[in-house]
């Protein structure tokens, strides 16, 4: 195992886990701290641990993350990867600077890259500023996240808020001149006594450029982007070839359902898309859960209704004004958890009852449903849209016994909710055979 991985939520280490796997590393996702001596987890070139930390107190982020990196550094990680999602979802409080100063105290490493880019996504860091599309962060969806809202584009800034050691910048009129040029302004990043540096991307070749002048660096912090340019080291050093990236995933017959928790556009508008494409949609409002006028059993009743040929959608994705109206009369972790707490029943009763196919849309969404299955690793599979793969759960892959779904064969697709097309959950069905 060469390149150890930790994720703040889990579709981040999904986009993470298919990033490395189409650059060709055969790669596991586990949704817990690895054991080490496990034997199971033998044969994988990468590891990447899927933590729930990205809004947890800041204490229990760095514990989690120093007890996965202790496990991967045990299992034979020559670099860790601190992966954070592509929009630096986080507060001044944390959790992505103390994660971070802490991994780089555990690896006596004197300085980190920060580099949340993905292009493909239209994430773009340009002069220490991150664009969402055309437009800066804060003035994105991003500014009404309801547990992160992000109000500062300048990551400099950001990062600086959150970290105690000083945070320095490589700029693109740098990046773009390629390795030599970046791995010049690291050795001089350092000598200023910087312990961070934001590196500009605004293109693929920026990012493998950045991975490559980050090839003998201790700890990578970034969003997937940056793992373009990792697998490329391990290559060249002679310490791997490169697997074929699989095209297409056999799945077991069965049942297809569709689980969004997301309140991004981007979730919004592919709910949007799959009830005018006429596929049975239900909306669960966390008001009506909350008063008992809807609950996990009334949802399964409609899904009992539905033709069992085609997908179906029960969606809980409201618009910026619908969320803080909840959240105003619920509290705002209430409200999320209402709805977690229910998808995640559904997907249990769903998956007993004989769904083998199931797409969940949102973090938060995607977290509670895993640990409701008592999942505890998946195979990376297909693409479907950029940075979100099929994967399957099958075997050893199930943690407890005792869970609804343990020993049956299922295949997940965990979506970011700022992630996929609009037709994302019309077409997602396509990579399955």
């Amino acid at each position: 195992m060469l390149l150890g991985c930790i994720a703040d939520d889990l579709t981040g280490a999904t986009d993470l886990a298919i990033m490395l796997t189409r650059a060709g590393m055969r790669t596991l996702q586990v949704m817990e701290v690895p054991r080490v001596g496990d034997g199971r987890l033998a044969g994988y070139d990468a590891i990447v641990v899927a933590l729930k930390t990205r809004t947890s107190p800041v204490a229990e982020a760095v514990d989690l993350s120093l007890a996965s990196a202790e496990a991967l550094l045990a299992l034979g990680a020559k670099q860790l990867f601190f992966k954070y999602c592509s929009t630096f979802d986080s507060t001044d409080a944390g959790n992505i600077g103390p994660v971070a100063e802490a991994l780089m105290a555990k690896l006596g490493a004197d300085l980190a890259i920060v580099c949340p880019a993905f292009p493909t996504n239209k994430r773009t860091v340009f002069m220490g500023n991150l664009f969402v599309g055309e437009v800066p962060l804060a003035e994105s969806p991003m500014k009404d996240h309801p547990l992160t809202p992000m109000r500062d584009s300048n990551l400099v800034r950001v990062m600086q808020r959150q970290s105690k050691g000083r945070v320095g910048l490589v700029p693109h009129p740098v990046v773009e001149k390629g390795r030599v040029a970046i791995a010049e302004a690291f050795a001089a990043a350092k000598g200023r006594g910087e312990r961070f540096v934001v590196v500009d991307a605004i293109t693929d070749r920026d990012l493998i450029e950045m991975g490559a002048a980050a090839a003998d660096m201790p700890l990578i912090t970034g969003g997937s982007g940056v793992a373009l340019g990792l697998p490329a080291n391990f290559i060249a050093k002679g310490l791997m070839k490169a697997a074929e990236a699989p095209t297409s995933m056999a799945a077991p017959q069965g049942r297809a359902a569709i689980l969004a928790g997301s309140c991004s556009e981007a979730t919004r508008g592919q709910v949007v898309a799959a009830k005018a494409a006429g596929l049975p949609a239900l909306e669960v409002d966390p008001l009506a859960l909350a008063d008992g006028r809807q609950s996990a059993e009334t949802v399964l009743a409609w899904i009992g209704q539905q033709p069992k040929d085609k997908p179906f959608l029960v969606y809980s994705s409201a618009d910026p004004a619908g969320v803080k109206s909840v959240q105003d009369k619920l509290g705002r972790e209430a409200a999320g958890a209402l709805v977690e707490r229910t998808l995640a029943a559904v997907a249990q009763k769903l998956v007993a009852t004989g769904t083998t196919r199931l797409v969940v849309a949102g973090g938060e969404t995607s977290g509670a449903v895993v640990n409701g299955l008592g999942i505890s690793a998946l195979e990376i599979g297909p693409e479907i849209d950029p940075g979100v793969p099929w994967t399957r759960v099958a075997g050893w892959q199930w943690a407890t016994e005792g869970q609804a779904g343990r020993g049956r064969d299922l295949v997940l697709a965990l979506k970011s909710g700022n992630f996929g097309a609009p037709d994302f959950f019309l077409k997602a069905w396509a990579k399955l055979a």
